[in-house]
């Protein structure tokens, strides 16, 4: 039999499939194994490249065969469909993954450390409790314009909700008061643990000597620059800034043939956290820059002088990206350009 040297492994809960191929990519085996089968396994086999797509549990298991002498590589899964023939199932996924990981030109994901992880599960979390505040205040203002009561979007106005539903002069019914209360219980509760939350970000940030030379960036805060330094690869990783902004979807996507180019709206890919991060912070930047345009930048007052305000924004956030890449490369702090 022909030594293996990839192996691709279609990752689930319970029933992995595997599928090794030789150098030339014949097929070596074809096998299933449950969860507490797979580290032996693989224990037995030379060192090879093992290839799983980058999706759940993808992190914890490249790690996993790393340590017993594997070459792990990550792909993302929309690298693998083309791969697959004909019917999918997860023998065809496996194969499809293996073949994929053998082509010279694919693309790999990084694999994270276990602390990176656990770095990123603050922001993961506060943009759980964010969407479930946003969810409450909507319900709360929802129910509240039924009886009459119209307060203005925004979180700075949840007190004057709060206040409708505790005050016992207001016309809201005595059937619908405890129910709303238990909505506006729960928001209270929410704003206080996203607090913490917050408070647990600005003290990383403030540690951390690369979030802080991040922060000197216009429209970076302590949020941003702690999820840049937790969820962004190495700057190593990418040739130039651009390629970062690619990586973040902060750029055009491109359908262009017979040598015409078409660039459309920005590719939305990588790390969606981030660019939403960058496209905030790009937003209030630029909302500044049309109050004060005398003190916003040449560049980015020129570009309101002639764009819409939201493609300044997201320009502008594909900017920050180059700019964060800069610092993260090759150190130093942000320098503001002069002013319009």
């Amino acid at each position: 039999m022909s030594e293996v040297s990839t192996v691709g492994i279609d990752l689930a809960k319970s029933v992995f499939q595997v599928h090794g191929a030789d150098a030339s990519g014949g097929v070596v085996f074809r096998k299933k194994l449950r969860r507490d089968q797979v580290l032996p396994f693989f224990s037995t086999l030379p060192r090879c490249v093992v290839a799983m797509e980058a999706c759940a549990s993808a992190h914890y298991w490249a790690r996993e065969l790393a340590a017993v002498g594997h070459d792990t590589r990550l792909i993302p899964p929309a690298y693998v469909k083309p791969f697959v023939k004909r019917q999918k199932n997860d023998m065809a996924d496996a194969e499809a993954i293996c073949e994929a990981a053998q082509r010279p030109t694919m693309r790999f994901v990084q694999g994270k450390s276990a602390e990176a992880q656990a770095s990123a599960v603050v922001f993961r979390t506060r943009d759980l409790l964010v969407r479930q505040r946003t969810q409450l205040i909507n319900a709360l203002r929802g129910h509240l314009n039924e009886f009459g009561y119209i307060v203005r979007q925004g979180v700075g106005h949840v007190a004057k909700l709060v206040e409708i539903v505790a005050d016992p002069a207001s016309d809201v019914p005595a059937v619908a008061r405890p129910v709303l209360a238990v909505i506006a219980q729960g928001l209270q509760g929410l704003q206080a643990q996203i607090a913490l939350l917050d408070r647990e970000i600005a003290s990383r940030a403030k540690a951390n000597p690369v979030a802080k030379r991040l922060m000197t960036i216009p429209g970076v805060g302590p949020v941003t620059a702690t999820a840049l330094v937790a969820l962004a690869p190495a700057a190593s990783t990418f040739r130039r800034g651009r390629d970062f902004a690619a990586w973040l979807g902060l750029v055009p996507r491109q359908h262009s043939s017979g040598g015409k180019e078409r660039l459309g709206r920005t590719t939305k890919m990588g790390e969606r956290s981030l660019r939403r991060l960058l496209i905030l912070g790009a937003s209030s930047a630029t909302k500044v820059a049309a109050r004060e345009p005398d003190k916003a930048s040449a560049w980015l007052a020129g570009m309101l002088a002639r764009k819409p305000r939201m493609l300044v924004t997201v320009a502008f956030a594909n900017k920050m990206a180059r700019i964060v890449w800069a610092l993260m490369a090759h150190g130093g702090t942000y320098r503001a350009p002069a002013a319009a």
